[in-house]
């Protein structure tokens, strides 16, 4: 089933939300008139308007993904086949083990000694 057509029908609905909570807000300021449609007043239309351009948003970003997921998952596997021993860890990490490991926490913890700015010198 194809999603664009939904996630086009998302964002009028949004976008018309928001028309009509302008103009029922216009009405509601320059009258003494309390304009409801079906109930709904110039706040719940901005909700419901909100709430559609988020959900399209969230539908067209998982359809991004979906449609992009065979090639990210047959780069990641080739890069698995050409360098088997640096994709060890989560997330493409090399893992490090016991003293590895606390060295490198270790280091990153120390204090640096003081260290100089150095500027381009202009010979204008």
């Amino acid at each position: 089933m194809p999603v664009l057509p939904i996630i086009d029908a998302l964002v009028f609905l949004g976008w018309s939300s928001v028309m009509v909570a302008f103009i029922l807000k216009a009405i509601d300021i320059s009258t003494a008139y309390r304009p409801h449609i079906f109930g709904l007043t110039a706040h719940d239309f901005l909700w419901a308007s909100g709430i559609s351009i988020l959900f399209a948003l969230a539908l067209a970003a998982r359809t991004w993904v979906k449609a992009n997921e065979p090639r990210m998952v047959r780069e990641r596997w080739r890069r698995l086949q050409e360098e088997p021993e640096s994709f060890n860890g989560w997330n493409g990490e090399q893992v490090r083990v016991g003293d590895e490991a606390r060295a490198t926490a270790h280091h990153a913890l120390e204090a640096s000694a003081a260290t100089t700015v150095r500027t381009p010198v202009s010979t204008v």
